[in-house]
């Protein structure tokens, strides 16, 4: 074990202090002092790491209703460590689970008033080990209960839909809701009874794509009546906005209800498919979706070839793995650039990288889209572009990557 030997209670005295001169007053109280040093007697997350300055870290932490209720570490590391590992403990207790897994490590270093720059690794180091103990909570963490009385409407909606497929990014601009629009229409295409829901609360943009905006949404004894756009049933905020110039300045319960009213009390009806359009990142949107579905089918993921989009891609297939959220696939979109005159692909941006995340997270790769400005103009002028350009090439890679979707028997 990392703790040493004279360490005792929850405090402990370092005997280094060739670093002290250089550490802000807080950072040399968190080293001195350390909190929340030692193993948990009852803790349900738990990880070790070892950096690439060869320290190692251990956290500990105990969760109780969403939030961690205690956090502690061990490290056989410097005075930075010590100082970044108490700092982290400090600031994850009390709060959510989701929070502490977004914490950074700049966070850390902030709260400890700054570290100098050849040390700052520590603080890195600390808030990896933290956050992993908290995916490891995630990952064993008992199933949700059944849902309860009030939630059965939710429950006898979702049951006459046989397959959830959410369109996910890392990153906003990279044709998430293009790729969602065209799946829909490819699967209505195909004959299936499709539903699109689009849960992208402060950028729907679904309605202007479909040429539906300012549809006026009416109400039965089933509920409220999705709108009926070429062969699909859509739902979005968009509808119910005065003008497409309001904001929606919402806070995560107010968007989770919604959500939750989106899924339950709108009369979907029967349902081969049901594609739901999210918002970019991992935030209040997805994870509403996800913990209000329960058992999705699966997740397309969409990125651009760049690396800037690639790194937040991953963070994608984590959260859906964290969730136990099947990823069904990645499509890379903007792959090449479709010359309007000769139809030759040139890349404009670096190639390749849908695949080499594919390969490393092993996931499938559905395909590429190359950026053909007819895609543009189809999003503008309201006709999907499956529809619009039926017979062009990048409509035939566009049903090419959306075909393994339908290959499940479930499906049929």
């Amino acid at each position: 074990m990392l703790l040493p030997e004279d360490a005792g209670g929850d405090v402990m005295e370092s005997n280094e202090t060739t670093e002290y001169d250089v550490f802000s007053v807080v950072a040399r109280d968190h080293a001195t002092r350390p909190r929340n040093i030692g193993p948990l007697a009852v803790y349900n997350g738990h990880y070790r790491l070892t950096g690439p300055c060869g320290d190692t870290m251990e956290f500990w932490v105990n969760v109780q209703d969403n939030k961690v209720t205690d956090a502690s570490f061990v490290t056989d590391g410097c005075d930075s460590s010590l100082a970044c590992g108490s700092m982290a403990t400090v600031l994850a207790k009390g709060v959510s689970i989701e929070q502490v897994i977004a914490t950074k490590p700049q966070d850390i270093l902030t709260a400890l008033a700054g570290l100098p720059e050849e040390l700052e690794h520590c603080a890195f180091l600390a808030n990896d080990t933290l956050r992993k103990a908290c995916e490891n909570y995630i990952k064993n963490a008992p199933p949700e209960p059944q849902p309860k009385a009030e939630d059965d409407g939710l429950t006898q909606t979702l049951a006459k839909i046989k397959n959830k497929i959410a369109v996910f990014s890392g990153k906003g601009g990279v044709g998430k809701s293009t790729v969602a629009v065209n799946l829909a229409t490819a699967l209505a295409l195909a004959g299936h009874r499709v539903g699109l829901l689009d849960t992208d609360i402060h950028g729907p943009s679904i309605p202007t794509m479909l040429g539906c905006e300012g549809y006026p949404l009416e109400a039965d004894s089933d509920g409220l009546l999705p709108a009926e756009v070429g062969g699909l049933k859509v739902m979005s905020l968009g509808f119910l906005l005065h003008s497409p110039d309001d904001a929606v300045i919402w806070r995560g319960p107010r968007k989770m209800a919604v959500i939750k009213q989106f899924l339950q009390d709108v009369a979907w009806g029967e349902l081969d498919y049901l594609i739901i359009d999210s918002p970019p990142g991992t935030g209040d949107e997805p994870l509403s979706v996800c913990q209000l579905i329960g058992a999705m089918d699966g997740a397309v993921i969409v990125t651009t070839p760049q690396k800037v989009a690639a790194v937040d891609v991953r963070k994608s297939i984590s959260f859906c793995r964290q969730l136990q959220v099947p990823v069904l696939g990645i499509v890379e979109n903007m792959s090449g650039y479709v010359c309007p005159k000769c139809g030759d692909i040139s890349h404009i941006l670096p190639a390749g990288g849908g695949a080499k995340i594919a390969a490393d997270m092993n996931v499938p790769l559905l395909g590429s889209i190359p950026m053909d400005p007819q895609i543009a103009f189809a999003g503008d002028s309201g006709t999907p572009y499956l529809q619009q350009f039926a017979e062009s090439q990048t409509a035939q890679l566009m049903r090419d990557l959306i075909a393994p979707l339908m290959e499940n028997p479930e499906n049929d």
